[in-house]
């Protein structure tokens, strides 16, 4: 990147465009999964993987993906991954079914992963003193910022267009990232890196926070310890019949961790080539940092997760209106940002992060006390503002911190790692809030729909229990309205064998169905209640860990051994010294 002048800003508007891309379709999708469960009849267990498959992926090639943008360059990283994740959204936005959808959201994760650490290690690397932290604060300002703006993109496009331009309109966006950085931004890389491979490394890792997050989404579907129906995959089926595969996944997921990260400290020390920098955990700054922001991803990605499904579900809002309450979250984002390095300043950059974690945790807090069946989007806001604006005083300073320390060469296996703890807290977040809302979602309509003694045949009582469930709540709009009972409308929500659409021809089953809506609604309220407490608690913990980070200047020099190779010079860029 240039190193003096407008052309260095240009080139960090370039990389707050891919950043942008990648944050925005993390939550994008998640106003517009109650259209593609209509559009594409699936489940809660397969609308769950197709979010938490993208943040699945990022976090496990984010190690690998940032150690080879020092190998080969950080500039042809962050290209290339702008490239992969184009192919990605075109192919997503064309899916035809739930399964090719979630193979994109994977290639998507691929291509973000190689995105997000290259960002990081270009600012790293070449923003010092003041500059570095207004470029941080810029980059975690549009982290937070579009984050928050995705809703309300995504409502507006599957409201008026169509869920799948949700993930078009990151062809213009990714074309202008990749002219953009051609022209504003240098390469640098690591000339110090070892070079090599690590395939056991990668396996493990990989392997172990798949098993995990398996386990956290599926637990509901296969049971968590005694099996609900066999597990068959790839022409292998599940042997035992009296326990479940779920804590075997468990199990192994916390083992093969474990192994990754014995094998990656034996590498270190025998100089060979690693993913994963285990001396980084020496520095405080980011061991602390590191695990406040993971634990506070759980909380901010499974609300993001939770909310809209409640209120287009049980509210009745549209996508877009959706939208337009996440837009407070943004609003208080934006607003806050902007302030973050001047509260470091002025207070400390620990003082900063701890303050907007505390925020968020109110607002979360706040959210989970207002839910009912009759709230409001405007009452929701004042809480989200809230909400928003520690995102926007956390986000920015927590990530300079975590790399303060780091020196400039190691600054791609940082950023990597950094990356990574946070995804696998989105991936984790969006697991166990999902469960918790989804399981609990389950259990309550099942007893208030036994409680309101509504006479319905068991099987037709289970069975739209087992709709709820499988549907992720959005089989309400149909309950409530009797025209749309018939048995295509509740087909499309599940597969039905004849004898259960035969349950919607009843006519008595067809008088009780919007009676069974309040019982329903009821439990929507407390699930989302439950897991919005659920989110808190995590942001809170988060809290606790941020009191741990030391509290230092912001500093950081390019060190001698990271090459950066200018580009020419163009008459309308301001000397150097400018």
């Amino acid at each position: 990147m240039h190193q003096s002048g407008r052309g260095r800003w240009l080139g960090l508007a370039m990389l707050s465009l891919g950043v942008s891309m990648i944050i925005v379709d993390a939550t994008i999708v998640n106003v517009a999964v109650p259209s593609i469960i209509r559009d594409l009849k699936l489940d809660s267990t397969t609308a769950e993987w197709i979010n938490t498959v993208y943040a699945l992926v990022f976090a496990a090639l984010l190690i690998t993906l940032g150690r080879f943008g020092d190998l080969w360059g950080r500039r042809k990283l962050y290209i290339a991954g702008l490239g992969i994740f184009t192919v990605a959204s075109v192919l997503a936005g064309a899916a035809p079914s739930g399964e090719l959808l979630i193979a994109a959201r994977v290639l998507q994760g691929i291509g973000g992963a190689m995105i997000l650490p290259a960002t990081q290690s270009i600012l790293n690397t070449n923003f010092r003193g003041k500059d570095r932290a207004i470029a941080f604060a810029i980059w975690g300002a549009t982290i937070g910022g579009m984050a928050a703006v995705g809703p309300l993109l995504g409502g507006w496009l599957t409201t008026y267009l169509n869920w799948r331009w949700a993930f078009f309109i990151n062809i213009p966006v990714a074309a202008i990232a990749v002219f953009g950085t051609l022209r504003y931004i240098g390469e640098s890389k690591d000339e110090n890196a070892r070079s090599g491979l690590d395939p056991a490394g990668f396996f493990l890792i990989t392997a172990g926070l798949g098993s995990f997050v398996f386990a956290l989404v599926e637990g509901r579907s296969y049971g968590w310890w005694t099996p609900k129906h066999p597990l068959s995959l790839f022409g292998l089926t599940w042997p035992f019949d009296t326990i479940s595969i779920i804590p075997f996944a468990l199990v192994f997921g916390v083992v093969a961790l474990a192994l990754f990260l014995w094998i990656e400290g034996r590498r270190d020390r025998a100089g060979k080539f690693f993913l994963f920098d285990v001396d980084l955990w020496r520095y405080p700054a980011f061991r602390y940092g590191n695990l406040a922001g993971t634990i506070v991803s759980l909380g901010e990605f499974g609300l993001l997760f939770a909310l809209p499904l409640f209120l287009q579900a049980v509210i009745g809002y549209s996508a877009f209106e959706t939208g337009l309450v996440f837009l407070a979250l943004a609003v208080g984002s934006f607003f806050a940002a902007p302030m973050s390095a001047r509260l470091a300043h002025k207070w400390g950059a620990r003082r900063s992060v701890t303050l907007g974690m505390f925020l968020e945790a109110v607002g979360i807090i706040s959210i989970s006390l207002l839910v009912s069946s009759t709230v409001s989007g405007l009452l929701l806001a004042i809480p989200l503002f809230v909400y928003g604006v520690g995102v926007g005083l956390a986000t920015a300073q927590l990530t300079s911190i975590v790399l303060s320390d780091v020196p400039a060469q190691r600054s791609g296996l940082a950023s990597g790692a950094n990356s990574t703890m946070r995804q696998v807290g989105s991936a984790l977040g969006i697991a166990i809030l999902g469960t918790v809302l989804f399981s609990t979602l389950a259990s309550g309509t099942e007893k208030n729909i036994a409680d309101a003694g509504l006479n319905l045949k068991p099987e037709c009582a289970a069975l739209i229990t087992d709709l709820v469930d499988q549907s992720a709540g959005q089989i309400l709009p149909f309950l409530r309205n009797p025209d749309a009972a018939g048995g295509q409308s509740f087909s499309s929500f599940g597969s039905l064998s004849q004898a259960q659409v035969g349950c919607f021809m009843d006519p008595a089953v067809i008088a009780a169905l919007p009676k069974t809506a309040a019982p329903i609604e009821r439990a929507f309220v407390d699930a989302t209640r439950l897991a919005g407490l659920v989110a808190s608690g995590f942001v809170l913990i988060g809290v606790v860990l941020t009191l741990l980070l030391p509290e230092q200047p912001l500093h950081k020099h390019v060190a001698p051994d990271v090459v950066i190779e200018p580009e020419p010079k163009r008459e309308d860029e301001a000397p150097a010294g400018a």
